[in-house]
This record gives C-alpha cells, sequence and structure tokens, in this order.
C-alpha cells in the first residue's frame, strides 16, 4: 500500500500528470498526498514574498488539479533554497513511500553542467523516486516493466511493482532480462528469470518476458518501447558511504551507469527503488 506520496511541483504540470494517472490504482486509495514547491532564496524581503506568493499560486493550482477522493489527503508545502537540496531534504525528513517530479530528460555532463534539480535527486534520494520526463507522453496505467538481474535491488523492485499491483485487476507486469552475450544463458533456464515468473506466477499476475541481449540501458528501453509499457521499474542498490550521504556518487553521475541511461532515453517514465543489497 502507497500511504505517502511527496509531489514536488514546478507549475509545469507534469509530475501532477502522472499521479492523476496513478491514483486510482486501489494500491493508492489511502495515500496521503504532500505538494512540495520550492522558491529560490531571494535578496531582499521584497523578492521573497514576490516569490512566495508566485509559489503558493503554483501549489494551489497543482493541488486543485489533483484527481483525488475523500479518502485522499493533501498537504501543500513551500520551502525556500535550493531545490535539489530542499527536495532531497524534504525526502529525508517525510520517508514517503514514493517521490514524484519532473524532469528535462538530459544527460549525465549536460545535467551535471546545467546543475540540473532531478539529475541530483535521482543519485541522492534514499527513497522510491518516479521521474517524469518534459518529452514523453503520460499514459493511464495499463502495464508495468521491471528490469531483472538476479540482484537484490531488482528483487526488492519487483517487489515494489508488485506493491503498486496490489488489489488492480487487468493490469499486466513485465519483466525484462538483458545478458551481455547470447551464450551466458536463454530464457527458459535463467535463474533470476524463472524465479520472478514464479512469483508473478503464484501471485496471479498476468505477465510477459522479454529477453534482450546487447547493452543493458539500450535493451531495456527498446523492450519498454516495444511493450508499450505505461512505468518503467529499476532497482538500484544504494552504494553510498554514510560519510557521502549528500553528496553525488560521481561514479554513477560521470560513468556507464544503466540506471542513468534509462532516465534519459525510456519512452515512458522511470521509477527508481533503492536497495541497501548490493
Amino acid at each position: 500500500m502507497i500511504d505517502h506520496v511527496l509531489l514536488a511541483v514546478d507549475g509545469s504540470g507534469r509530475s501532477r500528470e502522472q499521479l492523476n494517472m496513478l491514483l486510482p490504482l486501489p494500491s493508492f486509495a489511502r495515500a496521503q498526498i504532500t505538494v512540495l514547491h520550492v522558491v529560490p532564496v531571494a535578496a531582499s524581503a521584497e523578492g521573497l514574498t514576490e516569490y512566495r506568493l508566485a509559489g503558493e499560486r503554483i501549489l494551489d493550482k497543482e493541488s486543485k488539479n489533483l484527481r483525488v477522493q475523500a479518502e485522499h489527503r493533501v498537504v501543500t508545502l513551500l520551502r525556500e533554497g535550493d531545490p535539489k537540496d530542499v527536495v532531497c531534504r524534504v525526502a529525508e525528513e517525510l520517508n514517503p513511500s514514493l517521490l514524484i517530479m519532473g524532469s528535462r530528460g538530459m544527460g549525465r555532463l549536460q545535467a551535471i553542467l546545467a546543475n540540473s534539480v532531478s539529475q541530483y535527486v535521482f543519485q541522492i534520494a534514499a527513497v522510491p523516486m518516479l521521474l517524469v520526463k518534459d518529452d514523453i507522453y503520460i499514459k493511464s496505467i495499463r502495464s508495468l516493466m521491471v528490469a531483472i538481474d538476479g540482484s537484490t535491488a531488482a528483487k526488492d523492485c519487483l517487489n515494489f511493482a508488485i506493491q503498486l499491483l496490489q488489489g488492480s485487476s487487468g493490469l499486466e507486469l513485465n519483466l525484462v532480462r538483458v545478458l551481455r552475450r547470447a551464450e551466458e544463458g536463454d530464457a527458459g533456464t535463467d535463474p533470476a528469470l524463472l524465479e520472478a515468473q514464479g512469483i508473478l506466477t503464484r501471485l496471479g499476475i498476468n505477465h510477459r518476458t522479454f529477453w534482450r541481449v546487447g547493452e543493458s540501458g539500450r535493451e531495456i528501453c527498446a523492450a519498454a518501447a516495444e511493450a508499450n509499457t505505461s512505468l518503467l521499474l529499476l532497482g538500484s542498490p544504494d552504494r553510498r558511504p554514510e560519510i557521502a550521504r549528500n553528496l553525488p556518487d560521481l561514479d554513477r553521475l560521470l560513468g556507464g551507469s544503466v540506471s542513468d541511461y534509462v532516465r534519459v532515453n525510456a519512452p515512458c517514465p522511470v521509477l527508481l527503488t533503492r536497495s541497501s543489497g548490493t
């Protein structure tokens, strides 16, 4: 059950539109929704007043356009500061079941140079985070796709996807398994895939399998496009040492992270779950 959603809004309506697609799911039936907007630090009291008034208008518009039911509780939150730091701090304070925010879908280096809020939060936030790019079409939730590789992070991600579908009927949960080389295995004997299929079969969840060979990020995105999936889920191990919890994981920012490739190139919104496992 999703009991608390942190919705970070910038006035574009993209993150709110995505949440509206999720709200009909039974797992969101009683969720509290905290709508967060961050205003920049002002050089003067007059500037801060202007920022806060504009921020309050954004919060009012976004909260009024949420398709909530009587069981939902909506709270608005206006904070001042650097948006990327504030969003991470609020996520740590509230520990929501899910954080949703928009993204311009920039590549790694471009995002770093542009001081991208979503890229920073994507790397830092410890809670499940759903990114909604500006250039994608937001669809009604018909199917989810989970990338499987046998890791603890992927297993935790599958469990989160199952949680999202709890109480739903007629929805599909697809699995994508990618190997670097064809000789590494096959769909009929792959332990990670067979384990995930067995779980979904026992739970009576409709599912399909997409077996791919090649570069992981590229093949995951291709499978998501082929399946016309509504939402793509990835599990990521939280590899940051305790001393660096507030710093970007630079090897992931500058390296060939699968999650970062998918963040930029996926044809649908991307939900990243964190796991303490490796």
